[in-house]
Parts: structure tokens; sequence; C-alpha cells
């Protein structure tokens, strides 16, 4: 018996390494190619303004995760595939069922390791992407209009804040109407800043 519960804990751990190996190697190839078609993007979307190789791939880096998660469940997907599809290639599926062990029980390997990387993905990439996200807008928006673009709606009215070459403009409305296509802005208050920081 302990001879028996040691093999099935041995196949159990097979299975979840071969998942693990697979979905590393599928995450690999995925966010490479991503990484890649949104750096052509990050060329086009600055075409004409100065920035250096660096700074693109910096923003590429920064749109990554954000891939990572949108891309997980096709990740997972394409793990359990190719891991079952290459058992059974090499007849280890076979092997199995001839032990005695159910194909049910095959899946319980797999499917432990990924809820840890679900569970990870809520902890720990959730939080990441979030940050990245914001790190990225902050820097487009600065490599754009020279300082990041914010909008706030509070009781106090609308409040806008840009940035230029001449510095940035604080913008305050007691009211506003219409849509997005043509704002019309009530009681406009514009506070400027020079380069230096002074009104």
């Amino acid at each position: 018996a302990n001879n028996q519960r040691g093999c099935t804990v041995k196949l159990d751990l097979y299975y979840a390494r071969q998942f693990l190996q697979w979905f590393t190697i599928i995450c690999v190839v995925l966010l490479t190619l991503v990484m890649l078609i949104d750096l052509n993007e990050q060329f086009r979307r600055f075409d004409g303004l100065d920035l250096s190789f660096g700074q693109l791939i910096n923003l590429t880096l920064l749109n990554a995760p954000a891939a990572l998660d949108q891309f997980l469940p096709l990740i997972m997907i394409l793990s359990a595939i190719v891991l079952f599809v290459s058992l059974a290639r090499s007849s280890e599926l076979v092997v199995t069922r001839a032990i005695g062990r159910s194909g049910l029980r095959t899946l319980v390997a797999p499917l432990s390791v990924a809820a840890v990387i679900g569970v990870l993905t809520v902890s720990t990439l959730n939080p990441i992407v979030a940050a990245t996200s914001n790190r990225y807008q902050d820097l487009s928006d600065t490599y754009r209009t020279g300082g990041p673009a914010a909008l706030s709606l509070s009781g106090e009215g609308l409040w806008l804040r840009q940035g230029g070459a001449q510095g940035q403009s604080v913008i305050h409305a007691a009211g506003y109407a219409g849509n997005a296509d043509k704002i019309r802005l009530h009681d406009v208050t514009i506070v400027s800043y020079a380069p230096d920081g002074g009104p």
C-alpha cells in the first residue's frame, strides 16, 4: 500500500511538473510574440516624437503584465492540450491506465497547479498589472504632452490637468453639458503654471 501510494505521489508530481513546464514554455513564447507586436505598436504610436529605443522598450515592458493577464486563460488551455497530447503520443496515459489509475485521477495534478497559478494571479499579478498600467499611462502622457493628463469629477465640479511645453494648467469648471463629441464647460477657471512651477 505504501509502495502504491508513493507511486501515485510520484505520478502526480510528474504530471504537475510537465504541466508547469508546458505552461512556462507557452507563456514565454506567447509573451515574446505579444511584446514584439506591442513594440511595433509603440513605434507607430510615438512616431514623430524623439523617443529612444530604451524608452520604447520600457513602455513595452510596462504593457507586458497586462498582456499576460489577458492571455492567461488561453495559456492555461493550450498548456493542458499540449500536456495531454504529448502524454498520449508517448503512450504515458496508456501505461497509467494499465496500472489501474483512472483518467480523472490524472487531472488532479494539473488542476492543482492551475489553481495555484490562479491564486498567484489574483494575489500578485493583478496588483502588478494595475501599477504598471498606471505607470505606462503616466509615461505615455508625459512623452506626448510633457506631463500626465488628469480628470476628476467631484461635487465641486470638473477638474482637469494638462501639460505642454509651456508648463502645466489646472482647469476647473463648475458644471458641464454635452456628449463625448462636444462638451460645454460652465464657470471655467484656468490656472497655468510655468515650467519652473510658478503660477
